[in-house]
């Protein structure tokens, strides 16, 4: 072989690698689009996350008069929110078709599962409380 065959072939080797190197960088539509299981897990963890949230403040303070995080009040909204966020979750889980990672919302719903339990439990905590100490803070 050549000189002049090796020189053009060293040239040409990587114009013949890159079309292929190129391809394998692109990213895929499945993590460009927003599918329906994917804003339904969004939508669950948000709400089992304010559960959570206030059911956590109600347990904080439960006598306290300011916001809606406080006594029966929060109790009710963590529990519900919880509650909801706890169903969705479920109900994604139960029709995605695939696994996690495929884009169809399943890790979140894992999560909103886990959120919403969380909250459903916090709410339930702060209304015993609430209904133990006899108070009506709304």
């Amino acid at each position: 072989m050549s000189i002049h065959n090796l020189l053009a072939a060293a040239v040409t080797a990587p114009l013949a690698i890159e079309p292929a190197a190129h391809i394998s960088v692109q990213p895929t539509a499945a993590a460009l689009t927003m599918s329906s299981g994917r804003l339904g897990a969004t939508v669950a963890v948000l709400l089992g996350l304010v559960g959570t949230v206030v059911g956590g403040l109600a347990l904080a303070r439960p006598d306290s008069r300011v916001g809606t995080g406080s006594g029966r009040l929060g109790g009710v909204l963590a529990l519900a929110s919880g509650l909801i966020g706890l169903v969705l979750g479920a109900l994604v889980v139960a029709t995605s078709d695939g696994g996690v990672g495929t884009g169809n919302g399943r890790g979140g719903a894992f999560v909103a599962l886990v959120v919403g339990l969380a909250g459903v439990v916090l709410g339930g905590l702060a209304l015993a409380r609430s209904r133990r100490t006899g108070r009506l803070s709304v």
